[in-house]
């Protein structure tokens, strides 16, 4: 019998909801087959068989939330394994067997679990762990193992570590039964006392006719309490003057390089922090996180490297960006990294707001509706159109001068007639 784990999606998310199986127990499945879809935080991903052999058992129905690394398929007479060079978002180039530990619970290039993330405390921390200076997971290979047991560093598995995070278990009282000792998600399953798969059952509602949360409102609920919990929001308020604006103007665009001028003029907010180890990576692209409003709730895909892009690549990518995401078909490499957020929610309504800044970001800018308004000029009154705009910084690592001068570069640039 060999089985096969809940991977990590390669989003260091703990947790996944089933949405549909493709196959049934007695089902011959084949390498790289698609076998179910499941929900995280972010989007809809189909997870492929690793091997061909029988389906033997399934473990979990749609709609059961699964922690990563959790049993999800058993099988009989497995053979054969991805190959390596499929693996990423969709492929799963991982095996996992009677034995084989903590096998089969990443994606991409990290076949085993003796592959670890040891907790180190420079600058580059993200949502989902450290990063290097080009934003990229950096993670330490097995023949550090003795240099971190020497210096008493935790040494865990990745998928382990988010696991132990999100559950809020501390990593130092977990026994590692993995290769040299490293923590392993099952040994954090053990600690935890929670089964392979979790639905939340055991708890009623509180309310008569009331349902959980699930999918993208989940995720919106689980990251809100993660920006109140760590973040000190301050919000700044101004309106941009566009009455010199020429017919036709494309606001998303507009509002994208005035982002993209401000962070040149003060980087402090184009930055990751993570406030565990006080530490700031300012970064030197700006990739801007987009809220889509969906039926199911909201997703923020990501437009990179807005400094770099000519008006028409902007627009085609957020055009291509908005339809994934409504759709939900949005690739996950879409979807991590961003270093700054824009809610354009004047397109509904509200003028003002105070949107919420999700670590390890530090800023988001929010555009209100448009208006005219009535503005005192020097031989009497005028009515321009204006945008109101809300900035909310980290009042941890961001100064109110900085904030300030951010806010000034912004409308400086939007208030031009091109």
């Amino acid at each position: 019998m060999t089985s096969f784990n809940l991977p990590d999606l390669g989003e260091g998310l703990a947790e996944a909801e089933i949405v549909r199986w493709h196959v049934n127990v007695g089902d011959t499945v084949a390498v790289d087959q698609p076998m179910l879809a499941v929900e995280t935080a972010k989007a809809v991903v189909e997870v492929p068989a690793p091997f061909s052999g029988v389906i033997k058992k399934l473990h979990g129905q749609p709609g059961d939330v699964i922690a990563t690394g959790a049993l999800l398929v058993e099988f009989e007479g497995a053979k054969g394994e991805a190959s390596p060079a499929n693996s990423g978002p969709h492929h799963i180039a991982t095996r996992s067997s009677h034995g084989s530990g903590d096998a089969g619970t990443v994606v991409g290039n990290m076949p085993t679990s003796d592959i670890e993330l040891i907790e180190t405390a420079h600058a580059g921390g993200s949502a989902h762990g450290h990063t290097n200076g080009n934003g990229h997971a950096a993670t330490s290979t097995a023949h550090a193992s003795t240099r971190a047991q020497a210096d008493g560093r935790i040494r865990a598995a990745p998928a382990a570590r988010a696991l132990a995070k999100h559950l809020g278990i501390n990593l130092a009282a977990v026994h590692g039964t993995g290769r040299g000792g490293v923590v392993i998600v099952a040994d954090v399953l053990a600690q935890s006392n929670i089964s392979t798969h979790r639905t939340n059952d055991s708890a009623a509602p509180r309310f008569a006719g009331g349902e959980r949360l699930k999918g993208l409102r989940r995720a919106m609920a689980q990251s809100m309490s993660l920006a109140r919990d760590n973040v000190t929001n301050c919000t700044l308020f101004d309106d941009a003057d566009l009455h010199r604006w020429p017919e036709g103007q494309d606001i998303t665009t507009r509002l994208l390089r005035a982002i993209s001028m401000a962070c040149k003029a003060v980087p402090a907010l184009n930055a990751w922090y993570d406030g565990d180890t006080q530490t700031r990576l300012l970064k030197s692209r700006v990739d801007v996180g987009m809220a889509v409003d969906t039926p199911d709730g909201l997703i923020v895909p990501i437009v990179r490297d807005i400094g770099a892009r000519t008006t028409a690549e902007l627009r085609h990518d957020i055009d291509r960006l908005k339809r994934t995401a409504r759709d939900r078909t949005v690739a996950p490499e879409d979807l991590r990294d961003a270093t700054f957020m824009l809610s354009n929610f004047g397109m509904i309504a509200g003028r003002y707001a105070t949107p919420v800044v999700v670590p390890p970001m530090v800023a988001i800018l929010g555009s209100g509706r448009l208006s005219r308004d009535v503005i005192a000029v020097e031989n009497g009154f005028e009515a321009h159109l204006r945008m109101p705009l809300s900035l909310t910084f980290d009042h941890r690592c961001v100064t109110g001068g900085e904030a300030a001068r951010f806010m000034a570069a912004v409308l400086g640039d939007l208030e031009k007639d091109t």
